[in-house]
């Protein structure tokens, strides 16, 4: 006889992000520290960009609006920094030179 398991992701509660890393506080107690590096986007970001962000599916990512980034609390679980490719991230730095000048 199997039994089935079942268990519930942690998800996030508040998010940080200071000038070198990504700081999530989960609704587990445990709090997940990365390197800014990790997330290109967020890195590039400004300190205003970066604290606008707010939870999506009630706590398994986290968005960021004003950069167009997505991540899933359940990546920086396992460690999985951002698979945008260097192309896709060069077009939108691109479009962010062009939205300054």
């Amino acid at each position: 006889m199997s039994t089935l398991v079942i268990e519930r992701q942690a998800r996030a509660e508040n998010v940080k992000v200071t000038d070198e890393e990504l700081i999530v506080e989960l609704d587990d107690g445990r709090t997940i520290i990365v390197p800014l590096a990790w997330f290109p986007r967020l890195l590039h970001g400004t300190p205003e960009e970066r604290a606008h962000w707010r939870l999506i599916g009630d706590g398994e990512g986290i968005h960021w609006p004003d950069l167009d980034e997505d991540i899933e609390v359940r990546h920086l679980l396992l460690g999985i920094p951002s698979q945008e490719t260097q192309r896709s991230l060069q077009k939108w730095l691109q479009s962010r030179k062009q939205r300054r000048v």
